[in-house]
């Protein structure tokens, strides 16, 4: 169940506790709008919090706060308030909202997001090309984006050439991380259990992610062996829901003429992950060089995944490199010379990211009001298809009283508009 922290005044606040409860939310009623008393009670359980929309209310610790423990924001008050918008919220609704509207607000993700018919647990390789496009920070980031979704995550580092996650995030580069897993599925014996032993917990925003660290010499690589690999990504569809792979940029399709036959290859782990993932993102830096070594190095990637699905992502947008209108360049020329369309945009942040280096932390830890993070989170969203169409029925989110009866309203109100359209009648 559901529950909801109402800094309303009373006697509004205990008449919405009661039509909540009947909506399956639980209410918990505060004495209090201030910002301190509101974060005093952010507890791990906690959904949502429902404030006026003012700005005595909106400070910028208590969004911060609410962002690191992963707590959605509603407000009520004037729709119009163009406050609310300044700061990414959304919309307020009516100060005399009813407990159904309120319920329906918080499922509205779930009924207006498209859901795409995956497996239950999902492997998402983040691939980029040589001249370091910002793969581990996405990585990092998404991850922990998945992670306040709902999603167990875990994250792994497969890069056999510069392993850099557990440096990104003030590890011990010692531990045996995937390498350890991967000589496990060696032998058969790696489970949900072992793997759990072999990771790290990181706590970031309010949620856990478990890391599997990579090599901590780039010599080591024949330990991540094509069948290893595959073996442990295997392992970790029964470990975790979502699975988030490093890999370096390196794929060298041409290793058979290279290398014995038989023998490993030097960037087995890349093709190996590409070949196994459920989708790809991949990151090109935007600049003309990086662009450049994307395309030349896509056609190669789009043959190795055949039916996998991509998602193109270009990190570091800004006007410096490419002129004022850096997105729509870039966007003509990875269609023109890729036939790509569907591009989302990363922008360029530097005091984020110097941020996350300098704290060995997630970017949403040191700056969660960045526009990194806000870029991340919608590529998340976008991404993510953790509830299928069928489990939304026995949820008490998708299928809640106000869910159905914003259906119904919805529904209602598009057979209104063919009733009254002429062509429609025809």
């Amino acid at each position: 169940m559901s529950v909801v922290l109402l800094a309303v005044g009373a006697p509004r606040v205990d008449a919405l506790v009661a039509e909540l409860e009947w909506e399956g939310v639980t209410g918990i009623a505060l004495p209090s709008a201030a910002p301190a008393a509101l974060i005093a009670r952010l507890q791990p359980d906690v959904e949502a919090v429902v404030v006026p929309a003012t700005r005595e209310t909106l400070t910028a610790e208590l969004r911060a706060a609410c962002d690191r423990a992963g707590v959605r924001i509603l407000t009520l008050g004037d729709p119009e308030s163009r406050a609310v918008a300044r700061l990414g919220l959304a919309p307020p609704l009516r100060s005399d909202a009813a407990g159904w509207e309120i319920a329906a607000a918080l499922s509205a993700d779930a009924l207006d997001a498209p859901r795409l018919p995956v497996s239950p647990s999902r492997i998402t390789t983040v691939w980029g090309p040589h001249g370091a496009p910002g793969r581990s920070t996405v990585a990092i980031q998404l991850a922990v984006e998945l992670a306040r979704r709902g999603r167990r995550t875990a994250l792994a580092d497969a890069d056999t050439v510069a392993p850099s996650l557990a440096l990104l995030l003030g590890m011990d580069d010692d531990a045996p991380g995937l390498a350890g897993a991967c000589r496990r599925a060696g032998t058969g014996a790696l489970d949900p259990a072992e793997l759990s032993r072999l990771s790290v917990r990181l706590l970031a925003g309010g949620t856990e992610v478990d890391v599997l660290a990579g090599l901590n010499r780039p010599s080591r690589w024949p330990e991540l062996s094509d069948a290893r690999l595959r073996a442990t990504l295997e392992a970790c569809r029964t470990w975790r829901d979502e699975t988030i792979v490093d890999v370096s940029a390196a794929i060298d399709a041409d290793d058979e003429a290279t290398y014995d036959v038989v023998g490993p290859r030097r960037h087995a782990a890349t093709t190996a992950a590409l070949g196994a993932a459920d989708r790809v993102v991949a990151v090109a830096p935007a600049d003309p060089v990086g662009i450049s070594r994307f395309l030349r190095d896509h056609a190669e990637v789009r043959r190795l995944l055949e039916r996998t699905p991509m998602t193109v992502v270009v990190n570091q947008v800004r006007p410096g490199p490419l002129g004022l209108d850096a997105r729509s360049q870039i966007r003509r020329t990875l269609e023109r010379f890729a036939g790509l369309t569907d591009i989302a945009f990363l922008p360029y942040d530097r005091r984020a990211v110097d941020a996350a280096l300098l704290h060995a932390r997630p970017i949403s830890d040191v700056a969660p009001r960045s526009t990194m993070v806000a870029a991340v989170r919608r590529l998340a969203a976008d991404l993510d298809a953790s509830v299928p169409a069928e489990a939304t029925a026995g949820s008490s989110t998708g299928s809640s009283r106000g869910a159905r009866r914003l259906r119904s309203a919805l529904a209602a109100l598009a057979g209104s508009r063919g009733a009254g359209d002429p062509a429609s009648a025809s």
